[in-house]
């Protein structure tokens, strides 16, 4: 008498499991970007961040790398961080399937305005919020977070103590050096600090790294070798990995 109660539990179970899978649909690489918002950032360097990314995007091999596998789409989120509890989300999970997703993701971010947030650097709160991203996007081959950041966390949890990644995210960082109207000697010693911080303390993953921009005028170009990087694929056959 109870088999066709367990039949049923089991077709409600298929039944969900259908629906999650038709709610997330395979993608080749999900990919977060985080973006350091604090104090140190002032208006003219966040436009050259935000528009930065936009230029790097539409860089003619990373629109190539962004587009290698129709029907296996790059995933790509955009967020904001400085203090703990001021994170915002500028572009919700977007599948890249087209150069017009990539052109409404570039529009995106070249019209975003500035939101009023703390000015102290949360790094650990930087990472929760894009593990927690990362969290919704299991569907996907592989899971990438960006950090980008121009000096160390100063408030909140220590990046290193974070904890909530969930298996099989890589975290890379992209580190921007102070303003060129320091010394090279100065700005050197500067990014060398903090690469060796972020290695430390932000990175995951066995792949992972840190690539730099000397100022925030070097930012795109910084971005777009770290996108190359990243969306490089190994074709084997007729499948591709990542």
């Amino acid at each position: 008498m109870k088999a066709p109660v367990i039949s049923r539990a089991l077709a409600v179970v298929a039944a969900l499991v259908a629906l999650h899978a038709a709610a997330q649909p395979l993608c080749r690489q999900a990919l977060a970007l985080g973006l350091d918002v604090s104090g140190s950032v002032d208006s003219r360097e966040y436009r050259l961040q935000l528009d930065g990314l936009a230029t790097a995007l539409g860089d003619p091999d990373v629109t190539a790398a962004l587009l290698a596998q129709p029907g296996l789409p790059v995933r790509l989120a955009v967020y904001e961080w400085s203090e703990p509890g001021d994170e915002r989300l500028v572009l919700p999970w977007t599948d890249i399937n087209t150069p017009a997703d990539i052109a409404f993701v570039q529009t995106r971010l070249n019209t975003t305005q500035r939101a009023d947030m703390g000015p102290s650097t949360g790094i650990g709160s930087a990472l929760r919020t894009g593990f927690a991203l990362l969290a919704q996007q299991d569907s996907c081959w592989v899971r990438t977070l960006d950090i980008s950041g121009d000096g160390k966390g100063n408030t909140g949890q220590l990046p290193q103590d974070v904890t909530n990644m969930p298996p099989g995210v890589t975290v890379n960082a992209l580190v921007i050096g102070v303003d060129g109207s320091v010394t090279a000697t100065n700005r050197n010693l500067q990014i060398g600090e903090l690469t060796a911080y972020y290695k430390t303390n932000v990175l995951r993953g066995p792949d992972a790294f840190v690539e730099t921009a000397l100022s925030f005028d070097a930012y795109a170009e910084a971005m777009r070798r770290k996108l190359l990087r990243e969306l490089a694929t190994i074709v084997l056959g007729d499948i591709t990995l990542q």
